[in-house]
């Protein structure tokens, strides 16, 4: 049975024991023993295939993978895999992930999948007479790697666009940039694009009179954006002694505070890329291409911003939006041969590079919406520390059952540290 039909809500998931999550995904259906035994780390990336991956392999690396539950993306249930060191991310996504579902869920698009390639031309005599020559060989020179690559001319994809910046105040003068605009499918599309340039610029050194210097793909995936917006119902927002008008005027002005601020802009949209790096990490897609293309993305108004908005509507819901560039793909890369990857893009149900950036968006904006509500209300640290306490019981030695007891004293002491952990471990010694 699939997890549309299941739904994305499990109650009690939490309580359960490792062993009965897996057997509660298994139940499901949704995915194989062996895709199971991948998620697991019984039987994920072995070292063979490492070394096959990377240059001077000695091992793999593991972290900590969860799912996040009640996800409603553009009305369709979706678990979705996370990978992440850090306490409080999946705990934060799922919940409010399930805040949202009474306003609908999430509601998330994705642009068309065009990158864009780059190449730099050095030592042309006249630049505004070369950018006008290469402008007038456009369509020779996308003709000339329209057959380039035939699987992604069979899927409708390849060279859509060619554009030339003249760029006038760098340290080493004037030059051209070529900009190549290349629709890369179902794949995050590097390798793709940089063929690509590296097949043009003799083209574009010979009308120019110039030399290629750099071709690459850029990273700033501003033609790749997805979006993902949500409504809070106001009734969801209320807890404890914070009532829901206070809760979210506080997110609002918590979100004020990083357009603004730079410096508080950084931690908020870092809370942001807590969500949508540990998804991206899960498919086996660069991680660090999504955080560069993100940041510069943030910087785009010549000031360091929020990548996110929130406010209320006529009916005082609180409502949230983000938008980013998402450059992810579902074939090529680690994405084929990573096997907890293909196991994780299979849990997700998604049969598009577009589907999994609707997604990884859309969790985007749900950890950001616990973060805020967070430092709005009773503080991060407070949420965030009790799960921390887990991760200092084991470094003060608790094994086993031990673990649970001890994170559960410290926090009731409000002393989530090694130091008093290793303490009462040495107590429990001595009276047993």
């Amino acid at each position: 049975m699939s997890t549309e039909t299941q739904g994305s809500r499990i109650p009690g998931f939490y309580d359960l024991s490792l062993e009965e999550r897996l057997a509660e995904l298994a139940q499901r259906g949704v995915l194989s023993a062996e895709e199971l035994a991948a998620l697991s780390g019984q039987a994920g990336l072995s070292p063979e295939q490492a070394d096959h991956m990377i240059e001077n392999a000695v091992g793999t690396y593991a972290l900590p993978l969860g799912i996040a539950l009640n996800f409603l993306v553009n009305g369709r249930e979706v678990l979705v895999p996370m990978a992440v060191e850090e306490p409080s991310v999946v705990a934060g996504a799922s919940f409010m992930a399930k805040l949202a579902r009474a306003g609908g869920g999430f509601t998330a698009r994705a642009d068309r999948p065009e990158m864009i390639g780059q190449v730099q031309l050095l030592g042309v005599a006249d630049l505004p007479a070369a950018q006008r020559k290469i402008l007038d060989q456009k369509r020779q020179l996308l003709a000339e790697i329209s057959e380039l690559d035939p699987v992604l001319k069979r899927l409708e994809g390849g060279p859509r666009d060619l554009e030339v910046r003249l760029i006038e105040d760098s340290p080493i003068g004037a030059f051209l940039v070529v900009h190549l605009i290349y629709d890369v499918r179902d794949a995050m599309g590097a390798n793709a694009v940089n063929t690509a340039v590296e097949h043009l610029a003799p083209h574009l050194e010979t009308i120019s009179g110039g030399k290629a210097h750099q071709r690459i793909l850029s990273n700033l995936a501003d033609r790749r954006l997805a979006r993902a917006q949500c409504t809070i119902s106001l009734s969801e927002l209320a807890f404890g002694d914070y009532p829901a008008e206070e809760v979210r005027d506080g997110i609002i002005a918590a979100w004020a505070f990083a357009v603004v601020d730079p410096y508080r802009a950084a931690t908020h949209n870092k809370g942001i890329m807590n969500g949508i790096d540990a998804v991206v990490i899960t498919t086996g897609n660069d991680w660090r291409a999504i955080e560069a293309g993100a940041h510069a993305y943030a910087v785009r108004s010549g000031r360091y911003t929020s990548l996110s908005t929130w406010g209320q509507d006529t009916q005082g819901n609180l409502v949230g939006s983000l938008e980013l560039p998402m450059a992810v793909g579902i074939v090529g890369g680690a994405t084929q041969v990573h096997p907890a990857a293909r196991a994780c893009l299979k849990l997700m149900g998604v049969a598009t590079a577009h589907e999994l950036a609707e997604i990884i968006v859309s969790v985007g904006l749900a950890q950001n919406l616990a973060a805020l509500r967070a430092l709005a209300t009773e503080g991060i640290q407070r949420g965030h520390m009790g799960l921390h306490a887990h991760q200092v019981a084991i470094a003060a030695g608790a094994q086993g059952e031990m673990i649970e007891r001890l994170a559960a004293q410290i926090v009731a002491e409000n002393a989530i540290r090694v130091d008093r952990a290793r303490d009462i471990l040495l107590e429990w010694q001595k009276k047993a």
